[in-house]
């Protein structure tokens, strides 16, 4: 059977456009995982002694090519493959909370990168909310972004920089139309996000802000900044359509370094049948120093589960304050995939 509408991992958009903008209003339904990869379909679901166990999964077999190596007599041509998986175990207390355990993994094998990442966090819901432990550093960012660009398209630098690590503590509450959530990592960085949705006739509205209080290592791999940055998105959803827009400040210290960042990012979805794409821009600046990207996505929807993808993506950012590169990179892209989710 099709299990009801948790999953731990992230939401992909593509042929569900009108669903996947925001949460609803299940207590339960959270991101652990930050990924970009994800099943749109409902996760399976069965029952053994009491317990709702729930599974879902994606195989990504993708081709990646490095656009600007061609000019540079390079081998521009990288296969690789992304399998990632989520399973989630639950049961209801005599009253009647839900306690559970919520796991991601995703193994991942190309472009240099080989190897096998996860989450996992224990949670306990009841009317007034979800609480949860353990790896839920992502819990905040996935509740107030953006939603992502479809296909293969990735939207480098559309976040704050700092963000919080390793094990903690979170809570995520839906109020009527507005969602609550925080976390607190055992560093005591803390991150926490408001999320107010509503329909307007035919269309809706979501507005979502962010504090973020955490570090970031800067590009050069050793120094350490104090990130403190405030974000916020706006999304329009109109039939097949969703336009979008963010921005944030973020004042980066370490030591006698005080640099100060802004951004704003903007996309547009449109599903087309069978089809859907998306186009992204983002424009920042550290201390004057630009940072941009930019993003163009397309999925065809073959059968259910089944996709080929696309994406085209630029980025190019060389930051340096106080003698510290805090950017580097410079990058264009295109990524080819069939996916299959189960």
């Amino acid at each position: 059977m099709r299990a009801s509408n948790f999953s731990i991992s992230d939401t992909l958009c593509a042929g569900i456009l009108a669903v996947c903008v925001a949460a609803p209003a299940s207590a339960q339904d959270f991101s652990i995982s930050s990924e970009r990869l994800a099943n749109i379909e409902e996760p399976l679901a069965t029952e053994i002694a009491g317990v709702t166990i729930e599974a879902a999964g994606v195989v990504d077999a993708r081709l990646d090519y490095d656009l600007e190596g061609m000019f540079d007599d390079e081998d521009v041509i990288d296969p690789g493959v992304i399998g990632n998986f989520s399973v989630n175990a639950s049961t209801q207390l005599g009253n009647r909370w839900d306690v559970g355990v919520a796991y991601f993994g995703q193994y991942e094998n190309g472009l240099g990168v080989s190897g096998y990442t996860d989450n996992i966090a224990g949670f306990i819901s009841g009317a007034y909310g979800t609480v949860l432990a353990g790896e839920v550093m992502n819990l905040v960012r996935e509740e107030t972004r953006r939603v992502r660009g479809i296909g293969n398209a990735d939207l480098r630098f559309d976040d704050a920089l700092g963000a919080a690590q390793n094990w903690g503590g979170g809570y995520v509450g839906q109020f009527g139309p507005s969602r609550l959530s925080a976390l607190v990592d055992e560093d005591g960085n803390y991150d926490v996000g408001f999320v107010y949705e509503r329909p307007s006739g035919k269309a809706g509205y979501r507005y979502a802000a962010r504090f973020t209080d955490a570090p970031f290592v800067a590009a050069d791999g050793i120094t350490q900044f104090d990130s403190n940055a405030l974000t916020g998105t706006f999304e329009y959803m109109y039939s097949r359509s969703i336009l979008n827009v963010g921005a944030g400040y973020e004042l980066l210290q370490a030591g006698p370094i005080d640099a100060q960042r802004w951004f704003v990012s903007g996309g547009w979805q449109r599903q087309w049948g069978a089809f859907t794409t998306s186009v992204e821009g983002h424009f920042g600046e550290i201390e004057g120093q630009a940072e941009k990207s930019g993003a163009f996505g397309l999925s065809y929807g073959f059968a259910r589960g089944l996709s080929l993808n696309l994406g085209v993506n630029h980025s190019d950012a060389q930051v340096e304050v106080g003698g510290v590169q805090i950017l580097d990179e410079a990058e264009t892209s295109a990524t080819t995939s069939v996916r299959f989710g189960f």
